[in-house]
Parts: structure tokens; sequence; C-alpha cells
């Protein structure tokens, strides 16, 4: 995972101005895109309601454009993970206003319209919410070249629709880190690193990490991959070489971290 080898590395980037520079890349890739030719209109597959769109690929990745008569309505770009089976959407438009959600399974994702729908095209096996991204992760044998239409086309109708990101506002954000008033002083000291040093290169990632505890009998912190970084290949060696090097350099109380695995996996 890119974002955890530059922990790994030890070079934490600092967080640039993301819709500065996404703004600028969508500009590049309009430019590239129709210089190549490669564009094609045609309607969403998912409903008839929906008004047509562009869409297109390049070297930088790819992006739908939504129009209503003459007016562009909603512009949507995707960007790679390090996990094949993952793709970061941008809507243009913020998704979660804090913190972020995980959808490990269907019946995690009914209290959110975007992922419930999103679960209801073939081949979907995971969402998640990051700050301005919504994360897909497909099965092996459905091609991206088929759901990245269908996806386009769910994103869209959500934000047209007018509902809600959660049915149920109190259960849609993550505080996992957050620090209470009964934590020790070295879990206070992990929460802090996950969330100011960790978690912003992970999320670059298309993904998320979530603390699920410390045993200071054994010094072992366990951590669930969400998003993208769930099932990436290269997590497992990752969250080694990358999050237990960092929190074992600056908490010498923590002697391993470990991955805790949903129960599908």
């Amino acid at each position: 995972m890119r974002g955890l080898r530059r922990l790994t590395a030890g070079h934490l980037r600092r967080r640039l101005d993301n819709g500065a520079a996404r703004r600028t890349s969508h500009r590049l890739l309009s430019v590239s895109s129709s210089s190549n030719n490669v564009i094609s209109r045609f309607t969403s597959p998912t409903s008839t309601s929906l008004a047509p769109y562009l869409h297109a690929s390049s070297g930088l990745g790819s992006f739908a454009e939504f129009w209503t008569g003459q007016r562009r309505t909603m512009f949507i770009q995707t960007q790679s993970t390090p996990n094949p089976l993952s793709l970061m959407f941008f809507p243009g438009k913020p998704v979660m206003e804090v913190g972020s959600a995980d959808f490990p399974n269907a019946r995690a994702a009914m209290n959110s319209p975007l992922a419930n729908t999103l679960y209801g095209i073939d081949g979907i096996t995971r969402v998640f919410f990051g700050s301005d991204f919504v994360t897909v992760t497909k099965s092996e044998d459905v091609s991206w070249d088929f759901l990245k239409p269908e996806v386009f086309a769910a994103v869209m109708e959500f934000y047209s629709s007018g509902k809600p990101l959660f049915l149920d506002s109190a259960t849609s954000t993550s505080i996992d880190t957050a620090i209470h008033e009964d934590d020790s002083e070295i879990v206070a000291m992990i929460k802090e690193l996950l969330e100011t040093r960790i978690r912003p290169a992970v999320q670059d990632d298309g993904g998320d990490i979530e603390y699920i505890g410390f045993d200071p009998e054994s010094g072992v912190v366990k951590l669930k991959m969400q998003g993208a970084c769930s099932g990436c290949p290269s997590s497992s060696v990752t969250l080694k070489s990358g999050i237990e090097n960092m929190l074992m350099h600056y908490v010498p109380e923590v002697k391993a971290v470990e991955q805790e695995l949903d129960i599908e996996e």
C-alpha cells in the first residue's frame, strides 16, 4: 500500500490542498481525454430518469460528466489504489463530514442509502466512505469496464435524490480514536498517533484503520483494515513494517500490531 510504504520509509507527507490538486487534475484529465478522442456518450444503465453523461479514460484515470441539457451537474473522477480490486470515486462533493464509514457486507450497508444501492450492483463486495471519496471493492470475476458506469450512475442518482448519507446519523461516524477520560496514557498516545500520523497516509490509498484495542500485558495493538486496505495483497506486510514500527518507536510499551479480520474473511 502506497501510503503505508511512505510510513515505512519514514517520510510522512504533509497533506496538501487535495481539493485544489484534484481540481487541477480534473482539468488536465478532461483536456487529455478529449484530445485522444476516447469520450463516449451513453445513457445511464441503471436508471432511465438520469441524464446522459460523458465517460472517458486516460493514463490519469477515468471520469464521468453528467449533464442536464447544456449544464453539467456532476463530475466524478476515479483513482486507482494499491488494491487492484478497489477503486476510489471522487464525486466532487463532500462525502463524510467527519471520520469515515466502512461497509464490509450488504447487511452493514442497510443504514446508508448510497452504500445499499452500491451493494445492489452485481460484483460489489465492499463499500467505504472517506471525506471526499467512495471506495468500491469488487470481486475478481467482474470487470471494472462493466462496473464503472453502474457506480457512476448510482452515485449520481444518490446526490440528485437529496437523501441523507445515513438513515441513522448516530451511527454515521467512527470514533475509535477518540480519547476518553479512562484511557491510559499509553492508549491515548496510540490513538493520537493513529489519528494524526498514520490515518492520513492510509486514507490516501482509499482505506482506513480502526483501532480495536491494546493489551497492556502482551503489548499487542489490534487494528482492523478498512476500505481498499482490507484484502490488499500488501496490507499484512505494510501493517508490520509501517504501522508497527512507528508505534513501537514512539510508544515503547507496544510490542506488536496485529490485524483483526472481518468474520467473512
